[in-house]
């Protein structure tokens, strides 16, 4: 075996059973994307921060605009929660996105989660869910909002190779968002598929994960994908 994939196989396990040895259910937002930037999937630059000064520092080395995020195992709704800010342009306002994060949870409160600014008109969200009869399946869909309001999915049943994962780009009714749109370049179509099938080998080689959702993926105006928020669920025993 490739000895880099097996250290990102090992990276990967270890923050599972870091997360299972401590009881949680699911993975902080941090932890769920180290483990799927391990396994090829680009996320957002971001840097954990437990206090206000690491997350102004944080937000300096990343570059302005920057996210903050309330961060934590058991924090799976952020924005419902309200505890999301965005586009800010200032460390003024990194601070006061902080205090109100951690005023906002109170004793439940962990760390903040500083991320780039991540800006395009297309969203997706790509999903990992096992299924009693088959097993570990992956879903493509249209991402951000518009998940809950436009049911546009293509689903396939882990293993599966790229073209078949572009088959299920090509499945979707709103096909035409991977194409070139109003100034923005065409959908990296390659990494798509490699991310697809990136989801695929994740169900199959960890057992101990329940279900990933990862919502948005962003295209980006050149047409990059990037992973911008995602969940993690953990299997609460072996016989999930």
């Amino acid at each position: 075996m490739n000895p880099h994939k097996q250290d990102k196989e090992d990276s990967a396990m270890e923050i599972i059973d870091q997360a299972l040895a401590a009881g949680r259910r699911a993975l902080s937002e941090y932890d769920a994307k180290r483990l799927l930037s391990d396994c090829g999937i680009a996320v957002t630059r971001e840097q954990l921060a437990s206090d206000r000064d690491m997350a102004v520092e944080a937000a300096r080395q990343i570059g302005f605009p920057v996210v903050v995020k309330g961060s934590g195992a058991e924090l799976m709704h952020k924005t419902e929660s309200g505890v999301v800010f965005v586009n800010i342009a200032d460390e003024q306002g990194v601070a006061d996105a902080f205090d109100a994060i951690a005023n906002k949870l109170g004793a439940g409160f962990e760390a903040v989660l500083v991320q780039e600014m991540v800006s395009g008109k297309r969203e997706l969200v790509l999903g990992l869910h096992r299924e009693p009869q088959f097993g570990p399946c992956v879903m493509l869909g249209l991402g951000g909002v518009l998940t809950e309001v436009i049911n546009d999915t293509a689903f396939r049943i882990a293993p599966f190779d790229e073209a078949e994962a572009r088959d299920m780009a090509a499945e979707l009714r709103a096909g035409k968002v991977f194409d070139a749109f109003r100034g923005e370049a065409s959908a990296d179509m390659d990494q798509l598929a490699k991310n697809l099938c990136a989801l695929g080998r994740i169900g199959l080689e960890q057992e101990n994960i329940a279900e990933i959702d990862i919502n948005p993926l962003i295209i980006t105006p050149e047409g990059g994908l990037k992973a911008v928020d995602a969940l993690v669920v953990l299997k609460e025993s072996s016989h999930d």
